[in-house]
């Protein structure tokens, strides 16, 4: 599992900033044992939520007769640090493009039911958003889709802003 620690734009993170190294990420490493499974699974899931990026497998984990530490740490090279961040971008556009698939397949309903289903995908959009780290473009189109089912025009009012991002400008 990692989380990226430092500041400045998602691009310079990445390892695209000119004449800059890779950064400083924060790795967490837990085992657990292989059964019961639930356990291990619903840590996997919270870490998931939190925008965890899982480097490899095996990488309440106490009360789970497993162990965990945690490292800061650089990675060996600016492609490896790009290649994380990919994985992590990858991760999200999947989730926005799910948004899309849901706002279009709800575009057709009544009025009612579009302002429901935009509420909904609404608050989904700040849920990806809080571990949206490296932004893909599918994230504008997951917006304007759920927007459309309201016919929003205010795009900033409806704008699921992702505090990792915030607390990067």
């Amino acid at each position: 599992m990692t989380g990226r620690v430092g500041g400045g734009d998602a691009e310079r993170r990445a390892g695209h900033g000119q004449g800059q190294g890779a950064g400083r990420w924060v790795l967490l490493s837990y085992r657990l044992p292989r059964e019961p499974s639930t356990p291990r699974i619903g840590v996997w899931r919270k870490l998931e939520r939190l925008g965890a990026a899982r480097l490899g497998d095996g990488l309440e984990i106490g009360e789970a007769g497993g162990n965990a530490a945690g490292w800061l740490a650089t990675p060996a090279s600016a492609a490896q640090e790009r290649a994380v961040a990919q994985a992590m971008r990858t991760a999200r556009a999947a989730e926005y493009q799910a948004v899309v698939v849901q706002a279009r397949t709800a575009a057709g309903g009544a009025a009612a039911q579009r302002a429901r289903t935009a509420r909904r995908l609404r608050a989904e959009l700040r849920r990806i958003a809080r571990r949206d780290f490296f932004p893909p473009a599918e994230r504008d189109a997951a917006r304007a889709a759920v927007n459309a089912l309201t016919g929003d025009t205010n795009t900033e009012a409806a704008q699921a802003t992702s505090p990792a991002i915030q607390a990067r400008s």
